[in-house]
């Protein structure tokens, strides 16, 4: 079947969005829409110019009989800094105070429309990484994971607080809270981490970093290289355990018996943060 050029952009766009930095053939399109590579090409123009209008994102081509094309989500500063804006709005509602200093995110974390937001976002600051997996720890941050991993087109690895049997043999490492400085167990199956692999780090909150600390000592059981981390919400506190962890939102002022809380837009925007333009 031989299709209509509006149809073929259309479906074009949507096989880009669905498969973000893995690389499509140019023969694959010509051979499913039944078109000469020449008006694919066209049409991979339509479709660039549109993605950098809209600021949803680039094509990238690679050229060469093995070469194709392949979408790099990027979302634009200015669309970052806005929707950033509004969540910390939103997270600075005293009713999400939580005792301990901690604020309620649940809603953030169960919400796919925030989600994806939060994905694209992130997506932005690590696609030069060339990252193999995101990692995390259960259970808060898997959310989050899976949607930077979507929008990288990578796996997701689950780090457990604690052994469980169905996952075989594991690597444990102990880590100190750096909050209330006790002991906790993180645990990974050898199975679920090629040795040697980049990886991304992504939780959903930072308070002293002790988590944090204890997945990146845990990463180098693995000879991992850790390429990126990024967390949510970090919150400001003394004694911090790590240093460079970009963060989407950042609490300045808390205040339990006063019902004051605080947010403000984190190191992400920074040029520290990895912001790619």
């Amino acid at each position: 079947m031989k299709w209509k050029r509006s149809a073929r952009l259309v479906d074009m766009t949507y096989q880009l969005i669905q498969r973000p930095h893995s690389l499509i053939p140019l023969g694959e399109f010509a051979q499913t829409y039944q078109a000469a590579k020449s008006s694919i090409s066209e049409d991979l123009a339509i479709i660039q110019e549109t993605f950098r209008t809209e600021g949803m994102g680039e094509l990238q081509t690679v050229a060469g009989a093995t070469g194709g094309v392949r979408f790099i989500p990027r979302m634009k500063r200015e669309q970052a800094e806005k929707w950033i804006q509004s969540m910390c709005q939103r997270l600075a509602d005293p009713e999400r105070l939580l005792p301990g200093g901690y604020l309620y995110l649940s809603d953030f974390l169960g919400d796919p429309t925030a989600l994806s937001q939060l994905g694209w976002i992130w997506a932005t600051v690590f696609a030069d990484r060339q990252a193999d997996v995101v990692v995390t720890v259960e259970t808060k941050g898997i959310p989050l994971a899976h949607a930077v991993a979507s929008n990288l087109g990578i796996p997701v690895v689950v780090v457990r607080k604690g052994h469980r049997v169905t996952e075989g043999s594991v690597v444990t490492i102990n880590t100190i809270s750096g909050s209330r400085k006790d002991i906790r167990t993180l645990s990974l199956s050898r199975r679920s981490l090629a040795e040697g692999a980049r990886v991304i780090v992504i939780d959903d909150f930072m308070k002293a970093g002790g988590t944090f600390r204890g997945l990146i000592d845990l990463m180098k059981e693995f000879r991992a290289e850790v390429v990126g981390t990024g967390v949510m919400v970090e919150s400001e506190v003394e004694g911090r355990l790590v240093s460079g962890i970009a963060s989407l939102m950042k609490i300045t002022t808390i205040d339990e018996q006063a019902g004051d809380v605080e947010v403000a837009t984190g190191t992400i925007l920074d040029d520290e943060g990895g912001w790619m333009e």
